[in-house]
């Protein structure tokens, strides 16, 4: 890809603003609370938005693209069983929970509930999982900007071969975040959330539209490509039949209820943006605004990828081959930038990507640095310090947590969809955390013992079960069958759904088990506002009803069922 003077202006215009969001928020960073929570003043329609730009990455730029040229028009189901409901279900029901329990992470909020053992795992874990995903996110810029051949002429007058672009990349990316969030905080992650979805907007829209025309519009990509891809729904009867190689229990189940609930309601990469909303009101609103352009991103991030593989197929636009002779499906949207967008409008659309790269690296950043310090380091290493010294360790974590996304990166490259590794990864965390959420916000009766032990077997299950399984075509290792390989998969999507099924069976049962077993270590009184039944219904009075969560939901849910429908 070749960049002009003007494509080059546009990227650099960009990094510059972060870097000046970053340096303008640094004078109001001076307390934890502004660093880690923005103060909880944002309003709400700018929280909804740093809501869906935080799960807005690259890995979900590049690796929906990836899934909907893997297996089509089913990969809505990400979005439309796989996160809207559960949106609407955190604004309606679990965001009182979360902003009136003042618990400052998901974390936190599980003390309250439970107990500190069981806080120190999650806390553990989701530290884990967060920089695991940060390193999936520069992987895929990294290899991004390597595929494109942008920094070829650079570096060739440097006398460095090609060879060295990915590692470059990934070193330089990982200080551009690390500057701006270092000196802004939370504030600074959001607001330029915000921005970076605008750029993608801007950026993919007529990128759609170019492909779109190129490929004979939808009837053109029905013909191209085979009729289990344009179909979500049919074909779900049985794994053998449709792309995905899951049936409609795998669905409904592993991804619509376990992985999705999992994640959009325990997940505090994106909880923490709604906790920094202003009010109560505005933090229940904040997940059903982000539903809205939610349910429209398939649009955006899916049929681009669909469309490569219609041109792939028809010749016009040939992917680059894996060892085992299958399609890179991860470099269809760079290749399709390429292709399609012309000077001035390929710098926008180059930097539309780069933004989705530093919006899901800073999210998992903010998301770790405030587990580590206000969850580990408070709770176990260092209590009573001065606010100083606990914004001091903030930001020491952030440079540890750059710093160990680096490596996490170079472990994303054995995947050739990285959005079948991130589901991976949810499933050992998100599944079986979510029974415990269920269980502690339902169920007065659940113990803090049963919700330890029951989130311990839950990700022993998933490990067994990865141990156990393995997907068609692939050899023992990283992607499972480790312990023997009992179970055989159609495709690691399929693994991975039943994969979290199993954890989330295996929590949820000995959390029950172990509970009735076990005394209990809340009462009543100290339950009130952190279980469903024994805390006061949220009023909203002077609240229109078109503008209260409960009308807002009910319509966002309408809406997706309409499209459900339409594309069945």
């Amino acid at each position: 890809m070749s960049l002009t003077w003007l494509d080059w202006t546009v990227m650099s215009v960009y990094f510059a603003f972060v870097i000046g969001v970053g340096a303008a928020l640094r004078r109001s960073t001076t307390t934890s609370l502004e660093f880690f929570q923005a103060g909880r003043a944002i309003p709400a329609w700018v929280c909804g938005l740093a809501f869906i730009s935080a799960n807005l990455g690259a890995q979900e730029i590049i690796g929906m693209a990836a899934s909907g040229a893997k297996y089509g028009i089913a990969t809505s189901h990400f979005y439309w069983i796989g996160a809207i409901p559960a949106m609407v279900f955190l604004g309606v029901f679990m965001m009182p929970f979360y902003y009136g329990s003042r618990a400052r992470s998901v974390p936190e909020y599980l003390r309250l509930r439970f107990d500190e053992k069981t806080r120190g795992f999650n806390a553990i874990s989701f530290a884990l999982m967060t920089l695991f995903s940060s390193g999936i996110s520069m992987y895929a810029m990294a290899k991004l900007l390597q595929i494109l051949h942008v920094f070829d002429a650079p570096f060739a007058a440097l006398g460095l071969g090609p060879q060295y672009i990915f590692h470059v990349c990934i070193v330089s990316s990982a200080l551009v975040v690390l500057v701006y969030v270092l000196l802004g905080g939370l504030s600074s992650a959001i607001y330029n959330e915000v921005l970076q979805f605008m750029l993608i907007v801007a950026g993919f829209l007529p990128l759609v539209y170019l492909g779109l025309r190129d490929a004979g519009g939808w009837s053109g990509i029905r013909a191209s490509i085979p009729a289990g891809f344009t179909h979500a729904w049919r074909g779900l009867g049985s794994a053998a039949s449709n792309p995905m190689g899951v049936d409609a229990f795998g669905v409904s189940m592993g991804l619509g209820f376990v992985l999705s609930f999992g994640y959009w309601c325990t997940d505090f990469l994106v909880v923490q943006r709604a906790l920094a909303a202003r009010s109560i009101h505005a933090a229940r609103l904040t997940p059903l605004i982000a539903a809205v352009p939610k349910m429209l991103f398939p649009a955006l991030v899916i049929l681009p990828g669909m469309i490569g593989i219609a041109l792939h197929q028809s010749g016009a636009l040939p992917l680059p081959l894996t060892g085992d002779g299958s399609p890179d499906y991860n470099l269809t949207t760079p290749i399709l930038l390429g292709k399609y967008l012309p000077t001035g409008l390929l710098g926008v659309g180059l930097t539309a990507l780069l933004a989705s790269f530093m919006s899901g690296m800073a999210g998992n950043v903010t998301a770790f640095n405030t587990v580590w310090t206000w969850d580990i380091y408070q709770a176990h290493l260092a209590r009573d310090r001065p606010d100083s010294h606990y914004l001091k360790v903030g930001r020491l974590a952030t440079v540890f947590g750059v710093g160990a996304s680096v490596g996490a990166a170079y472990a994303a490259r054995r995947f050739n969809n990285i959005m079948d590794l991130l589901q991976l990864v949810f499933g050992f965390v998100n599944a079986p955390l979510l029974a415990t959420f269920l269980l502690g916000m339902f169920w007065r009766r659940a113990t803090g013992h049963g919700a330890f032990w029951g989130l311990l077997s839950g990700t022993m299950a998933a490990a067994v079960f990865h141990g156990l399984s393995l997907p068609a075509g692939s050899q023992p290792g990283l992607k499972g069958g480790w312990l023997t390989a009992q179970l055989s998969f159609r495709s690691e999507m399929g693994q991975n759904f039943y994969m979290a099924i199993a954890a989330f069976a295996a929590c949820f049962l000995l959390t029950i088990l172990i509970s009735l077993a076990t005394r209990r270590t809340r009462n009543d009184e100290e339950l009130k506002g952190l279980v469903y039944s024994l805390t006061p219904r949220t009023t909203e009075h002077g609240v229109p009803w078109y503008a209260r969560p409960v009308w807002v939901g009910v319509a966002v849910l309408a809406a997706t069922l309409a499209l459900n429908l339409l594309f069945r």
